[in-house]
């Protein structure tokens, strides 16, 4: 900053005697295991190595998003932690990747010609007495990214230090970031840790690398050519950045408020995002890290607001700034598009049919990709899209956690290009409207494929559409079912039998299909052969053949089992006995040594048994082959952070206990003003509602010898549930109450999708 920081000093060491002394000290740090265990035998060398009062080491805190040093000379401050922001003369070093020296740390003006932000903190002189003038401070780099940083203090002769200085400095600093690289375990280039870990071979690599481009970005490349996630390529980036990956999780992450006051076509440029982070803080998502440059500009544009560094994907970026959301076009938020659509529809007021808004006009398509989105997002099952009588609008339902509820109206303008481009989504015919129609897509959102079903129905106002959103996934473990004890207890018993047949039943959408991966998860082994046939094939487990049926071309669910019967298998999945000759096969499958499960839709696991018997099954048969019957419903949970604790009374200890079943009763332990149950409440996590997410309850039926008997006799469904539960089996609404005084839900909601005779 002044001519005398530009002469040699001469009390320094000589060149030959700096190198010697460089030496040594070089050779003590790569004995050490780690820099902290050197650090302590090193501080006095490179004291004497600069003639330095005072040396702080600054390393990179990857999960803390800052530089700390636990070295400092002196007994008083023993660690540092510091942002990397360009307010401190560490920060700003470590932010800009460039060196410092400076000759007196007090001129602010100095100071702030390097940046507006830049000022030394005298605090830490205060309290200890201690008096800084002259600083050095280095980055540590490895690959340009950055480890640390070494700010050297003070001249023991009073003097300020030199050019020459700095540059050794410098060549101190790239030592240190051999041996950080080490401690660190740092990559020398953003995909290593691919290579690494071997789930991208180096060859493949280069290939990618060669055809990228800006429209076509490496990350988009590596997920779309290698098959990669972006999780792995997110954690590789990490690695070689050092600093933490943020996936695209609009859910957890919202941009902040500052970002809506940089123009929005610098930050796409730019490649960077600004996410409200914690208390207000701004996270800096950006491609490159290692740009200074770019992370200074931002720096600026952030008016000294505190913020955090991370690596983000490319194009997770733009889908952050709302570019690229879904498949084309913006995603936006739905509230502002319905605007956007009811500005157009006041302008075309008048316009003619030729004029009709079209399928493909950006703003339709962004509000489809929404819908879709914001349906993933809340956790819906299904989305309803209901036209309105004439000009009304058409509303949009979705069923959240088993409920209906309304979430947006489309103008009626608008309702036949919506309908349109669902329909060309889903191949089917645009321009059939008098008879009902399905089909399916699948669209990745967030990195997850999402499949989707669809169904139009012509109504007397216009098409009806109802999407049902089967996201494909991981098998929910065993445990993870909310069996009760003893249930657990029996259906494990159940599938250690080597073959017979296990049926899952209930409704559509009553996790049926979740339910029987969870126990094949149970029984998946490498020494059992395990064929499914699903359609659609929804959850993946690794080591099943997994099959999807299509009845189009003939194969359906008896072609698939009746080929799966010629590839040595040991146990068999299939999607659904929905036809006597399915049904049959199955169960001759089981008689012949094979483990057959299987779903049904019924509304209990008795009803199952006179169902199949009236399709045509052989009782005999059936009765031999039938292990077990697990009949299901989800209910809708209390929500975990709201609910209310109280205890019960004798009037509704009494309640339960007639719900229950007054001779089984004891079972449930039942104590008037001890024992506890929740109520909703309401929250902001469960929108004021009192309830979130669902759990299951069940109910199993178990063949014993002497219900083998009844079904022999053909016995009505009544006489067959008074004997499984002379076996050991509850009710569907016996298990729910059993979960409420578990503290799961409440009777008004298990009232709902089970019935009594109170």
């Amino acid at each position: 900053m002044d001519k005398a920081a530009q002469v040699e000093n001469p009390n320094s060491p000589s060149t030959d005697e700096f190198y010697e002394q460089l030496t040594a000290l070089i050779r003590k740090l790569h004995e050490a295991k780690s820099f902290a265990d050197a650090f302590e035998h090193l501080e006095p060398a490179m004291l004497e190595l600069f003639q330095a009062e005072r040396i702080s080491v600054y390393q990179r805190n990857r999960t803390r998003r800052e530089i700390f040093c636990r070295f400092k000379t002196g007994d008083e401050l023993r660690e540092i932690q510091l942002p990397i922001t360009p307010k401190s003369l560490a920060g700003f070093v470590a932010l800009s990747r460039k060196p410092l020296l400076i000759s007196d740390v007090y001129n602010s003006e100095g100071l702030k010609k390097l940046h507006p932000q830049l000022g030394f903190d005298s605090s830490y002189d205060r309290k200890s007495g201690f008096k800084t003038q002259s600083v050095i401070v280095v980055p540590i780099l490895h690959n340009k990214v950055l480890l640390g940083v070494i700010q050297i203090i003070n001249r023991r002769d009073g003097g300020t230090f030199t050019s020459q200085d700095l540059k050794r400095a410098r060549e101190l600093a790239q030592f240190f970031a051999q041996k950080f690289r080490y401690d660190f375990d740092v990559m020398d280039n953003p995909f290593d840790y691919l290579i690494k870990t071997g789930v991208l071979e180096e060859q493949k690599l280069e290939q990618l690398q060669a055809i990228s481009s800006r429209e076509m970005p490496i990350t988009r490349l590596l997920k779309r050519d290698a098959q990669l996630s972006s999780k792995q390529i997110g954690e590789s980036l990490e690695r070689y950045y050092q600093v933490p990956y943020q996936s695209y999780d609009p859910d957890q992450f919202h941009p902040h408020p500052l970002q809506q006051q940089i123009n929005i076509s610098y930050l796409r440029k730019q490649s960077v995002a600004l996410l409200e982070g914690a208390r207000g803080q701004v996270i800096v998502v950006i491609d490159d890290p290692n740009d200074s440059a770019r992370l200074l500009e931002i720096q600026n544009a952030l008016k000294g607001q505190e913020s955090e560094i991370c690596v983000g994907l490319e194009e997770e970026i733009q889908q952050y700034l709302g570019g690229n959301a879904l498949m084309s076009g913006d995603s936006g938020n739905l509230d502002t598009i319905v605007g956007e659509l009811d500005e157009i529809e006041d302008f075309s007021e008048d316009a003619s049919a030729e004029d009709a808004v079209s399928e493909e006009a950006p703003t339709v398509v962004r509000m489809v990709n929404r819908i879709l989105m914001d349906a993933k997002r809340l956790g819906a099952s299904d989305i309803h899209i209901e036209p309105g009588k004439g000009k009304e609008p058409a509303r949009v339902r979705m069923r959240i956690d088993g409920v209906c509820q309304e979430i947006i109206q489309i103008p009626a303008s608008h309702v036949p290009a919506t309908l349109s481009r669902i329909k060309i989504q889903s191949n089917l015919d645009i321009s059939e409207k008098r008879k009902p129609q399905d089909g399916k897509f699948g669209i990745r959102i967030q990195g997850q494929l999402l499949e989707v079903r669809v169904a139009t129905v012509p109504t007397v106002n216009n098409e009806s559409v109802v999407m049902r959103l089967l996201a494909t996934g991981e098998a929910l473990r065993f445990n993870q079912l909310n069996l009760m004890p003893t249930t657990a207890e029996r259906v494990e018993k159940i599938l250690q039998r080597p073959h017979g047949v296990v049926l899952v039943v209930g409704p559509t959408g009553s996790g049926k299909t979740s339910t029987l991966h969870a126990l094949l998860g149970r029984l998946n082994s490498p020494e059992k052969k395990i064929w499914t046939a699903e359609d659609p094939v929804e959850i993946t487990q690794p080591g099943l053949q997994q099959v999807q049926v299509n009845p189009k071309i003939g194969f359906d669910f008896a072609a698939a089992l009746r080929a799966f019967l010629r590839a040595d298998p040991d146990i068999i999945l299939i999607g659904e006995m929905r036809d006597r000759e399915t049904a049959h096969i199955g169960i001759e499958a089981s008689l012949t040594g094979h483990l057959v499960l299987s779903t049904l839709h019924t509304n209990s696991a008795p009803e199952t048994v006179t169902r199949l018997l009236d399709l045509g099954i052989d009782p005999v048969n059936f009765s031999d082959a039938c292990l077990g019957i697990l009949a299901q419903r989800l209910v809708r949970t209390l929500c975990p952070k709201c609910k209310q604790r109280y205890t019960i009374d004798e009037e509704e200890a009494q309640f339960l206990r007639r719900q229950y079943d007054e001779n089984l009763a004891d079972e449930l332990q039942l104590q008037p003003g001890k024992t506890a149950l929740f109520k909703a409440n309401g929250c902001e996590q469960c929108n004021m509602s009192g309830y979130k997410g669902r759990t299951g309850i069940h109910e199993l039926l178990q063949v014993t010898p002497e219900l083998r008997e009844l079904i022999y006799d053909k016995a009505t469904v009544p006489e067959i549930r008074v004997q499984a539960i002379k076996d050991g089996m509850r009710t569907l609404l016996q298990d729910g109450i059993q979960k409420i005084i578990k503290g799961d839900l409440d009777f008004t909601q298990l009232r709902q999708i089970t019935y009594s005779d109170e």
